[in-house]
């Protein structure tokens, strides 16, 4: 407990330790329970892609992780693994969603998981964060605002965060899917 003194009066601040002492270890068993929740999601989703990769009679190591606030999974190292990429990812978002279906059949609870193929996902984000940094540097030079082609939510986000690093531009999303993009203005 800390004692302030305001014009001669005195106020009493507490912190929360100072008024419920086990308030610190609970705060600590949330997050840890919340990791162990996090691991179970990637524990559910690594055996369920393991039995579908058997399935399709793909080669394939899956790497279970924590980044932040969700369980990321990731499969690597086998031949023709480009095949569970598809298209600009298509059919990796959609194996994704099934991945999130089936832990949240097994969890009862939604899941925010990430699925990465053959590090797909992870060269796209190093794309478009370039993008997103190189086209901030040309309103802001430039003035003018630019459009850019039509993305994914997760590319639009990972387009977003880019530019918010750079002072003096801003963006926007427009239009409507499948054709939403995201256009890059000055400030």
């Amino acid at each position: 407990m800390t004692v302030e003194t305001d014009g001669g009066d005195a106020t009493v601040a507490t912190t929360i330790a100072d008024t419920e002492p086990d308030a610190v270890d609970e705060v600590d068993e949330e997050a840890s329970d919340t990791e162990e929740a996090l691991i179970e999601e990637g524990e559910i989703a690594g055996d369920y892609l393991e039995q579908l990769l058997d399935v399709l009679d793909f080669d394939g190591d899956i790497d279970l992780d924590v980044e932040g606030d969700r369980a990321v999974v990731s499969i690597d190292g086998g031949r023709d693994l480009s095949k569970l990429v598809g298209r600009r990812g298509e059919v990796l978002d959609a194996l994704q969603e099934l991945t999130r279906l089936a832990v949240q059949q097994a969890t009862g609870v939604r899941s925010r998981l990430m699925l990465d193929v053959a590090g797909w996902r992870a060269g796209r984000r190093s794309e478009l964060s370039t993008l997103g940094t190189e086209t901030a540097q040309r309103v802001l030079e430039s003035g003018k605002p630019e459009s850019l082609s039509a993305m994914t939510p997760f590319e639009r986000k990972i387009v977003h965060d880019a530019v918010a690093s750079v002072e003096g531009v801003m963006s926007e999303s427009e239009g409507v899917e499948p054709n939403r993009h995201v256009v890059v203005l000055p400030a």
